[in-house]
């Protein structure tokens, strides 16, 4: 069901002092093709989505913030000052982008504040990213005067994640979910921070997440160590090349030239977002030709090696993908961190409703539940609501 406006004003008129406040939005984002290249220099294709997360806000004249989690029906209250900050996950998030917001100038006062999110949990989708950029825009709003500028709302979010959650993510999450425009995927170069949009409206096809309700945990996966892979395969290629800082500047021959020196899935990690980085610049020529075979094609190929190579798929994963190419979609892989979540499938519209009942079915039968469905309406970035 659609979160509203009335969903979270309600609770936030019953939990502070009956009056209201500004409301705000961010989405969360599916990403077409460029998986775990952001941090290795290279280039994403996300898009933001029409679900994600909806705060209300309002000063309270004090030095505290109290925060109000509707989902986990959990209230939390902490100083602004107390270098600590909540032991509570989820309040972490909002506590760290009070702190970055302020080392970015502005002056953030104690609010009040409820928020609730229709981004599914767990599915890849950054209900994470979409919570931080929501209070960033809020706060840059409310305190800073909108003085600071949208890139540094969406690298507030990713100092958040680093200082504060411990997931050394890249910016792509925060970015989509910020820079977000309806009926367009944004092509972000993760080095320069270049980006551009493309019209998405691909005629005669749907895209559709089907969400594995395998739930993932990036901290505690192992998110961090492909980063400290990659990283060491740019260690050694730097050594014979200078100017090679990500795997962004490697090519294929550099990497043979190493691949004694470093430990196998060190090798294997770098030659996927080697080829990622090659099968996203490809999608953007086959969008501009309106050739969906060919970003399906690639859309395979990710899949193949996120699972093989990058090792971040798992049994759930591998399945639904396999019932994806039985059915003849076009395109199907695993989106986001991995270990869990969603592949995202681009399917023609006639063969959608087959392919939904189809793996509703097969999935069950082989472990025991439904996956969840959510097709995909490409959406807004940060925004004020009231």
């Amino acid at each position: 069901m659609k979160l509203t406006i009335e969903d979270v004003r309600s609770r936030f008129i019953k939990h502070f002092d009956g009056s209201t406040g500004s409301v705000y939005a961010s989405p969360g984002r599916i990403n077409l093709i460029g998986e775990h290249t952001d941090y290795n220099g290279g280039f994403v294709f996300p898009g933001a989505v029409d679900k994600g997360m909806i705060a209300e806000i309002k000063p309270n004249g004090t030095n505290k913030v109290r925060a109000y989690s509707i989902d986990l029906k959990d209230l939390v209250e902490f100083d602004l000052d107390d270098p600590k900050g909540p032991s509570a996950s989820w309040a972490r998030y909002i506590y760290g982008i009070c702190q970055e917001m302020k080392a970015r100038g502005v002056e953030v006062k104690g609010f009040n504040t409820a928020f609730a999110g229709d981004v599914p949990l767990g599915a890849g989708m950054s209900s994470s990213a979409a919570l931080e950029s929501c209070y960033a825009f809020a706060l840059n709003d409310l305190f800073g005067d909108n003085k600071v500028e949208k890139f540094e709302l969406a690298k507030a979010g990713q100092a958040t994640e680093h200082k504060y959650v411990g997931v050394n993510c890249g910016i792509m999450d925060q970015f989509a979910s910020v820079f977000g425009k309806k009926g367009h995927l944004i092509r972000l170069d993760c080095r320069s921070l270049e980006y551009e949009y493309f019209p998405f409206d691909p005629k005669g096809y749907k895209l559709v997440l089907v969400n594995s309700c395998v739930k993932h945990e990036l901290a505690s996966s192992a998110y961090n160590d492909r980063r400290r892979s990659c990283e060491n395969v740019v260690a050694h290629i730097a050594a014979k090349h200078a100017g090679v800082e990500t795997l962004r500047d490697a090519d294929w021959a550099m990497l043979e030239e190493v691949k004694d020196e470093v430990p196998q899935e060190d090798y294997n990690c770098a030659k996927y977002v080697i080829g990622e980085k090659d099968r996203v610049l490809a999608v953007c020529d086959a969008l501009k030709a309106g050739d969906y075979e060919t970003v399906g094609q690639k859309m395979y190929e990710t899949h193949e090696g996120l699972s093989k190579d990058y090792l971040v798929s798992c049994p759930e994963l591998d399945y639904l993908n396999d019932i994806a190419r039985e059915c003849g979609v076009t395109g199907s892989r695993v989106m986001g961190g991995g270990f869990g979540g969603c592949t995202i499938n681009l399917v023609e519209e006639a063969l959608a409703q087959p392919f939904i009942d189809t793996v509703k079915a097969k999935y069950k039968e082989k472990f025991g539940k439904e996956p969840l469905i959510y097709n995909v309406v490409i959406g807004d970035g940060s925004r004020k609501l009231l």
